[in-house]
């Protein structure tokens, strides 16, 4: 069951549901219309809205600003082998922001969804930077 909540603002919401699904092991719950859908990996549930979408997340804000995607906020996953999965990512055409940063507590790179959101894929290299201690569930 997912405990956090994400929504991105994405141009295509049927490229997004092949993208998380197939390279970033989401599976799709919910896809009530075509403007939107719910996805969920672990703990984590990602809504999809289409900007100008009627109602919900991607609806236009009182002054007419219409949501977008991009920008910098992004949800990071955890992985074990950075360098492997970048590899694997970069062999099916997927596009990066940066290369491989290696931080104090873990490293890192910024993967981009197909209408260029940001997700964050950290490898721990500290206990404590770690979502769960070796060996529990």
């Amino acid at each position: 069951m997912a405990t956090a909540s994400v929504r991105y603002i994405v141009d295509d919401v049927d490229a997004a549901i092949d993208f998380y699904c197939r390279h970033l092991g989401f599976r799709e719950v919910m896809r009530p219309a075509p403007t939107f859908a719910m996805l969920v990996k672990d703990e984590l549930r990602l809504a999809l809205s289409a900007p100008g979408g009627p109602g919900g997340g991607g609806q236009a804000m009182p002054d007419g600003t219409q949501p977008a995607p991009g920008g910098w906020n992004r949800f990071m996953l955890e992985v074990s082998d950075l360098a492997v999965l970048v590899e694997r990512l970069r062999g099916e055409g997927l596009r990066f922001r940066n290369e491989l940063v290696v931080g104090i507590g873990g490293n890192q790179i910024l993967l981009e969804d197909p209408s260029g959101n940001p997700i964050e894929l950290f490898e721990p290299t500290r206990p404590e930077a770690r979502l769960r201690e070796a060996g529990s569930a």
